[in-house]
């Protein structure tokens, strides 16, 4: 990896910030990974090592509502939609792992889209 590698930086935030987030089976981790076109967010069971709920803006029922999956309205119903889906499988607590991106914009609309559907964290 060089330095100045601006992906290479996520990454190594993100290592940094699994030191210390872990997800349970009471409670999973929310994951999220950001590309330049899409948003995608895992609910993870860390100690099974399994993704119980997921969601990202290639869904269909995202795609036909925001064409575009790089903007931060497409971003909110990424979160409300996870949230959905983890409720509907009886999760309804999850610790937020902004996967080595800053807590703004785009990842910052998946948590508030996932806290208004009724997810804690």
């Amino acid at each position: 990896m060089r330095k100045n590698d601006s992906r290479s930086a996520v990454v190594r935030r993100h290592l940094r910030l699994r030191k210390h987030i872990s997800g349970t089976a009471q409670r999973p981790r929310l994951n999220v990974f950001r590309s330049l076109n899409n948003i995608y967010a895992q609910v993870i069971d860390d100690e099974a090592k399994v993704t119980l709920v997921s969601a990202s803006t290639l869904d269909k029922e995202i795609k036909a509502a925001c064409p575009n999956g790089g903007n931060v309205a497409a971003a909110k119903e990424v979160g409300k939609l996870v949230a959905k889906r983890a409720l509907e499988k009886g999760i309804d607590t999850v610790v937020f792992d902004r996967g080595g991106y800053i807590y703004h914009g785009r990842v910052q609309a998946l948590a508030e889209g996932a806290r208004e559907a009724g997810l804690k964290f």
